[in-house]
C-alpha cells in the first residue's frame, strides 16, 4: 500500500532535461579540450639565451641534453638540480604525465655542423672529461606536436563553438531572434491551450456581443449563413475608451469559437530593421490560411495602422507605410483566400488609416462604451461571484454609485473593496468598503497626514453644500449622488458625484441650469464668508468650456448667430488660423463673460433664497464628511419637481426608471467637458 504512492510520485518529478546535459557535456569537452591544449604544450616554457649564457650552463655542469632541432635550433635541457636551484630566472620544469621534460633554453645557430664545432672547441678547451661530455643529437625532420595541437585545437574550439551557436540561434535561444525575426511574434490559442474566458464572463455589452456571436456561429455553422448567399464579415473592429473591455471580449471569442486563433499586438510588427514588420504581416497569414478557418486578433492596432504620408520624412522609406501597405493586400488583396477572419481593437479610431476602415477589410465597426446604469449593474455582478460577501451589499446600488465607470474599474473597485475587508480583519466585504474603494478609485488614497485647519475645512464644506443645493433646486441640473470633503489624492480636498439624465439633445436652459450648478460652490463661499477662494478651478474651468462651446459651436448666442466654428474633421487649417476675425473673437469673449456673469448671479440669487438648507447641509457634511442623495432627501426634502432623479428611479426598482447617464457624442470633447466623472474641488 505504501510504495505504489511513491511510484506515483517518482512519476511525477521530471526528469533532467536532454537538451540542458548535452549543452552541460558540451561546455565540459571545450572546456577539457582548453586544458588539453595548454598541458601538453612544450614550447610555453622555453626561454631564448645566448650561446654566452649556454656556456655558463654548461661549464657548471647544469646541461643534461643538448638537441640540434631541423639545423637551426639548439634545444638545452637542464638537470633537474638546476632548476630547482633558482639560477636560472624564468624557467620551470614542464610537467607532463611523462614526467619532467624539456627543453627549457634554446638558442638559433647558422648550422648543425658549425655548432658541432663549436662544441667540441668549448669542451676541448676547458678540459672537460670524456665521461662529462654531453653528446650532441640531431633531428632534421622534427614537427612539432605542440603547435599542430594548438593550431587544430583553435580550429577545432572555433568550428564547434560556431556550429554551437548557430544551433542556439536557430532554436529561439539567446540571440536566436536574428534568424526568426522575420517570424510572426503571434500567440495561437486553439484546443490544446484554450482560452478559459467565454461570453458569460462580459457583462455590460449586449450589442457587442450579439455583432461577435454572429462571426462565431459562421465559424461553427457557416451553411446557415452561406446557404442564403451571404457572406462573412472578413473583419471587426472594435472601438471604445480604454478599460471598457475590448481585450476582454476577444478573449471571448477565441473562449468560444472553437477555432485557432491568433492573437497579437499591433506593436508586435514594429522593428528597427527595415522589411520586417511586412515580413511578420506574410508570415501571420501564412500561418492563417494554413489553419483556416481561423481568427487572428490585433489589439491596438493603431500602432500599425496610423493614416499614411501624416509625420512621414520626405524622400524616406517608412516602414510603418511599408507594413501597413503589407497588412491591406493580405486582408483584402488580389490573391486573398476566405476563412481568416480578423478582429482588431483600438481606442484611437480616428488615427487610422481609411484604406483600413473600408468595408471588406473591416466589415465592421463594433463601438463599445462606458456602460450605463444597467450595464454596470451586470458587470458588478461578475465580479463579485468571487468575492465573499455580505448581506448587505447591493450591486444595484453600486451601479447607481459609479457614473462613468469603465468596466476596467469596476474591477478595480470590487478587488480594492475585498482588499480593504481584509485590512481590517473581517469575514465578509460590506457595504461600506465598496464605499471606501469608490472613494479610492474616484480621488485617491484618504490623505489622513494632510490636516487641513478648521477654517479651510468649512470653506470646503460650504463649497460642496453650494453645489448640492443647487444641484437639488434646479429642474433641468444633475442632482449629486454623493459628496465628500475627505482630503483625497494629489491636491483634491472634496469632490461631488453625479449622475446625469438619460438624454441626448440639451437646450440652451438645460446648459444653462448645470453652469449654475456648477457655479453654486464658489458662490456659497461668497454668500457666507465675503470672500472666495482658489477650490474652484475645475468649476471654472468647466464652465468656460462649456459658455464657449454655447457660442462657438451650438448657436445659443444672439450676436454670433447661428454659426458653429466647431471641425468635426480636426482639419489642419483651423489649427494655424482662426475661423473668424478679430472683432469677431472680441464678441465671442464678451458674450462668454456675459453668460458666465448671468449663470453666477442666478445661482448666487438661488443660495441666498435657499441659506437655510445650505446651513443645514454644510454642518452636516462638517459633522459626517460624507453625504449621500438620499441624505439630502431626509434633510431638505424632496425635490421641487415631479420628475425622479435617475439615481432615486433605479435605487427604487422602476421599470421606467431613465438608465443612460453617458454625454452624447453630440457634444464635442475637446470644448465641453460634459462627463460624468465627479468632480474634484
Amino acid at each position: 500500500m505504501t510504495e505504489q504512492p511513491k511510484k506515483k510520485n517518482k512519476k511525477i518529478i521530471p526528469g533532467p532535461n536532454p537538451k540542458s546535459n548535452a549543452q552541460i557535456w558540451m561546455i565540459v569537452s571545450l572546456m577539457a579540450m582548453v586544458f588539453a591544449i595548454a598541458y601538453f604544450s612544450r614550447g610555453g616554457g622555453v626561454k631564448e639565451i645566448t650561446k654566452k649564457e649556454f656556456e655558463k650552463a654548461y661549464l657548471k655542469h647544469d646541461v643534461k641534453k643538448v638537441v640540434i632541432v631541423n639545423g637551426s635550433t639548439v634545444e638545452v635541457t637542464l638537470n633537474k638540480e638546476a632548476i630547482e636551484s633558482g639560477r636560472y630566472e624564468g624557467i620551470s620544469a614542464a610537467k607532463t604525465p611523462f614526467g619532467d621534460q624539456g627543453p627549457q633554453m634554446q638558442f638559433e645557430v647558422v648550422s648543425a655542423q658549425s655548432f658541432d664545432e663549436y662544441l667540441e672547441k668549448l669542451q676541448t678547451t676547458n678540459k672537460v672529461p670524456e665521461q662529462d661530455r654531453i653528446p650532441l643529437e640531431i633531428e632534421n625532420n622534427r614537427s612539432d606536436m605542440s603547435n599542430q595541437l594548438i593550431s587544430w585545437g583553435i580550429l577545432i574550439l572555433v568550428f564547434v563553438g560556431f556550429w554551437y551557436f548557430m544551433r542556439r540561434m536557430a532554436s529561439g535561444g539567446a540571440g536566436g531572434q536574428i534568424f526568426n525575426i522575420g517570424k510572426s511574434k503571434a500567440a495561437l490559442f486553439d484546443a490544446d491551450n484554450k482560452v478559459k474566458i467565454t461570453f458569460a464572463d462580459v457583462a455590460g455589452l449586449d450589442e457587442a456581443k450579439e455583432e461577435i456571436k454572429e462571426i462565431v456561429e459562421f465559424l461553427r455553422t457557416p451553411s446557415k449563413f452561406t446557404k442564403l448567399g451571404g457572406k462573412i464579415p472578413k473583419g471587426a473592429l472594435l472601438v471604445g475608451s480604454p478599460g471598457t473591455g475590448k481585450t476582454l471580449l476577444a478573449k471571448a471569442v477565441a473562449g468560444e469559437a472553437g477555432v485557432p486563433f491568433f492573437s497579437l499586438s499591433g506593436s508586435d510588427f514594429v522593428e528597427m530593421f527595415v522589411g520586417v514588420g511586412a515580413a511578420r504581416v506574410r508570415d501571420l497569414f501564412k500561418q492563417a490560411k494554413e489553419k483556416a478557418p481561423c481568427i487572428i486578433f490585433i489589439d491596438e492596432i493603431d500602432a500599425i495602422g496610423r493614416s499614411r504620408g501624416k509625420g512621414a520624412m520626405p524622400g524616406g522609406n517608412d516602414e510603418r507605410e511599408n507594413t501597413l501597405n503589407s497588412l491591406l493586400v493580405e486582408m483584402d488583396g488580389f490573391g486573398t483566400d476566405s476563412g481568416v477572419i480578423i478582429l482588431a481593437a483600438t481606442n484611437r479610431p480616428d488615427v487610422l488609416d481609411s484604406a483600413l476602415l473600408r468595408p471588406g477589410r473591416f466589415d465592421r465597426q463594433i463601438s463599445i462604451d462606458k456602460p450605463d446604469i444597467v450595464g454596470r449593474e451586470q458587470i458588478f455582478k461578475v465580479h463579485l461571484k468571487p468575492l465573499k460577501m455580505a448581506d448587505s451589499v447591493d450591486p444595484k446600488k453600486l451601479a447607481a454609485q459609479t457614473p462613468g465607470f469603465a468596466g476596467a474599474e469596476i474591477a478595480n473597485v470590487c478587488n480594492e473593496a475585498a482588499l480593504i475587508a481584509a485590512r481590517h480583519n473581517k469575514e465578509a466585504v460590506d457595504m461600506q468598503d465598496f464605499h471606501d474603494a469608490i472613494d479610492r478609485v474616484i480621488g485617491g488614497l484618504e490623505k489622513k497626514n494632510k490636516i487641513i485647519s478648521p477654517d479651510e475645512k468649512k470653506i470646503v464644506a460650504y463649497h460642496e453644500a453650494g453645489h448640492a443645493v443647487a444641484g437639488w433646486f434646479l429642474e433641468h441640473a444633475d442632482p449629486l449622488v454623493k459628496v465628500s470633503i475627505v482630503p483625497r489624492g494629489v491636491a483634491a480636498l472634496g469632490y461631488a458625484q453625479y449622475l446625469p439624465k438619460e438624454q441626448f439633445l440639451y437646450t440652451q436652459e438645460q446648459l444653462g441650469d448645470e453652469m449654475c450648478m456648477t457655479l453654486g460652490g464658489r458662490a456659497a463661499e461668497e454668500i457666507i464668508f465675503g470672500k472666495v477662494s482658489t477650490g474652484a478651478l475645475s468649476d471654472l474651468e468647466r464652465i468656460t468650456k462649456l459658455a464657449y462651446g454655447m457660442v462657438t459651436i451650438y448657436g445659443f448666442n444672439s450676436k454670433i448667430g447661428n454659426v458653429s466654428f466647431y471641425d468635426s474633421k480636426s482639419s489642419s487649417d483651423y489649427s494655424f488660423q482662426k475661423p473668424y476675425s478679430e472683432a469677431t473673437a472680441q464678441i465671442i469673449d464678451q458674450e462668454v463673460r456675459l453668460i458666465i456673469e448671468t449663470a453666477y448671479q442666478r445661482s448666487k440669487q438661488l443660495l441666498l433664497d435657499k441659506k437655510k438648507e445650505l446651513e443645514i447641509i454644510a454642518q452636516e457634511l462638517l459633522k459626517k464628511e460624507i453625504i449621500f442623495q438620499s441624505d439630502l432627501e431626509g434633510l431638505i426634502g424632496k425635490r421641487p419637481f415631479e420628475k425622479e432623479t435617475t439615481y432615486a428611479a433605479y435605487t427604487n426598482g422602476r421599470a421606467d426608471a431613465p438608465v443612460a447617464d453617458t454625454v452624447p457624442e453630440i457634444i464635442p470633447e475637446d470644448q465641453i467637458d460634459f462627463s460624468s466623472k465627479p468632480e474634484h474641488e
